[in-house]
């Protein structure tokens, strides 16, 4: 990789400021308790708590980030050899009070097939002097002639089972680490930040599973630093830390970062009453800032609370991230006839801009990245939302499209209508795996050409399912992970947590899609021939 110059000066202080316009005063870290009898012999320079990640690449950029435990500059090199001869240095952002100590390095020139290596240090801002251990990350460009392998699944921490250390942590990130995926889509669910942590939970057959319990994990998150606490809990993982060191992440955000099925200009009703702060849209400006401040995400500076966005790999591929909690219309009965504001899901924007990018798309593949499925009936259970409301677009009418489908109904006629070959759907949130082919022939709306969703997750959380299937766009659920009358919540003890691997053949264009186990056994695979 030949050297280039750092960002200008100007160029790197307007990065600077769109991440501080992002933040307010004020942190805190939930950290496990520590004997005050311990001396930590590094405690005269900085921490480094959460390790290092890269994220949000495209075929010559990617965002490298981590996190200081005070005030530092962010020290960053990156080359093409893993002994670093030739490297690139850089003086990245100050991680600062105002964003809980993370700070990210926006990084371009990558070669695609090439391998980049990074490694961050941190400098104290009060003792220039001191410098913290330095951390190792890679990250593989896609593109270069080379295959392109990717992984994509969802949902950590729920339902109660945490970081269980006798477990083995985090197990489905080391398992997904050894397929080598070029970069991972995490659909959703980061954190559950309405989720408390029990330290210990009786299984069925009587054995039990331990957490490992933070401050900020032992009730439901309401403030700014609460949130901050949910997501640096995950990165107290091992599997996670390593996985992320090496494996890029596109991160997009579904409810539990939240909390359970929330919608803009939702209240608490008064039969929630863990919650102090009763605006969902109070705590989800919180939480949209902490996801920001704890992933490697590119911040648009002219919208920086915009979570959806795409990713250019080249010919072979494209990557289309949505955002369903930002735009949505309260979750309601789902039937209504007219595609207005009471139907929204992706909402009007963001539905035009995901038509025009994949218009203009040149790649062979485009692979949409949704938190929610397409076809599986997920109900609203809430207390505090009128019977009968539905929160995904399906409303197990399986008839014509009304409410939310009526999105889904106009993108697929766009899609036919101006003969946009070779989408996908990777999707989540219901907690189990599955597989569906989509023919209109089948359908109760036909005007779509057919195409592929495949459901994956949960990471580390408890396993559902099966859904009712809602018919309206013809699925054949051609496999799924769990069994009718599957009894509910089952632990990660029982290895149902799964992920999704897709392979793009560089040669033959070939996207071969898989669904795998906790252990790495493959489950259901298909080849799917591009269409030209």
């Amino acid at each position: 990789m030949p050297p280039s110059p750092p960002l200008p000066r100007r160029a790197f202080l307007q990065q600077l400021g769109a991440a501080a316009s992002l933040t307010l005063p004020g942190w805190s870290m939930a950290q496990p308790q520590r004997s005050a009898a311990i001396i930590n012999p590094d405690s005269a320079r900085p921490q480094m708590p959460s390790g290092v990640m890269s994220g949000d690449t495209s075929a010559t950029q990617a965002t490298i980030w981590s996190r200081s435990d005070r005030p530092a500059r962010m020290l960053v090199d990156v080359a093409n050899n893993a002994s670093f001869n030739n490297a690139r240095q850089f003086a990245g952002a100050l991680a600062l009070p105002s964003n809980d100590y993370s700070s990210r390095l926006d990084v371009s020139g990558l070669k695609p097939g090439e391998t980049t290596y990074y490694r961050v240090r941190y400098q104290d801002l009060q003792n220039p002097a001191a410098y913290s251990e330095t951390l190792s990350g890679s990250l593989q460009v896609p593109g270069g002639g080379r295959d392109i392998r990717f992984a994509f699944s969802g949902d950590e921490a729920g339902q109660g089972w945490g970081i269980n250390p006798a477990f083995g942590g985090y197990r489905m990130y080391e398992t997904m680490r050894r397929f080598k995926p070029d970069f991972f889509i995490h659909s959703g669910d980061q954190i559950y930040a309405d989720g408390v942590l029990k330290e210990s939970v009786t299984l069925d057959d009587g054995s039990i599973w331990n957490n490992l319990v933070t401050p900020g994990k032992a009730k439901v998150a309401q403030t700014l630093d609460d949130f901050r606490a949910n997501f640096a809990y995950n990165l107290l993982d091992q599997n996670k830390r390593r996985f992320a060191a090496e494996v890029p992440f596109l991160v997009q955000w579904d409810d539990h970062e939240v909390r359970n099925n929330w919608f803009p200009g939702q209240s608490f009703g008064a039969k929630e009453t863990r919650y102090q702060e009763r605006s969902l849209d109070v705590l989800a400006q919180r939480a949209r800032r902490a996801m920001f401040e704890y992933n490697p995400f590119r911040i648009d500076p002219l919208d920086p609370q915009r979570i959806y966005r795409m990713f250019n790999y080249g010919p072979l591929l494209e990557v289309f991230m949505l955002d369903q909690r930002s735009y949505r219309a309260p979750n309601s009965a789902n039937r209504q006839s007219s595609l207005d504001a009471d139907a929204a899901f992706l909402g009007q924007q963001q539905l035009a801009w995901l038509k025009q990018s994949l218009l203009r798309s040149r790649s062979t593949w485009k692979v949409i990245a949704s938190d929610m499925p397409l076809s599986i009936v997920v109900d609203d259970a809430n207390p505090d939302v009128t019977p009968g409301g539905y929160e995904a677009s399906a409303n197990a009418e399986n008839g014509k499209p009304l409410g939310r489908e009526l999105e889904l109904a106009s993108l697929l006629s766009f899609i036919k209508q101006h003969k946009i070959r070779n989408v996908v759907w990777v999707t989540a949130d219901v907690h189990y795996a599955q597989a569906t082919f989509y023919a209109p022939e089948q359908a109760a709306f036909t005007d779509f050409t057919p195409f592929w969703e495949f459901v994956a997750g949960p990471l580390n959380a408890g396993t559902f399912g099966p859904n009712q299937t809602d018919h309206t766009f013809g699925p054949q659920v051609r496999f799924c992970s769990v069994e009718p009358g599957m009894k509910q919540n089952r632990p990660p003890t029982e290895g149902r947590q799964y992920f999704g691997l897709g392979k793009i053949d560089a040669t033959s264009r070939v996207l071969t899609m898989a669904l795998h186990d906790i252990e790495g056994k493959l489950l259901y695979q298909v080849d799917i021939a591009p269409q030209v």
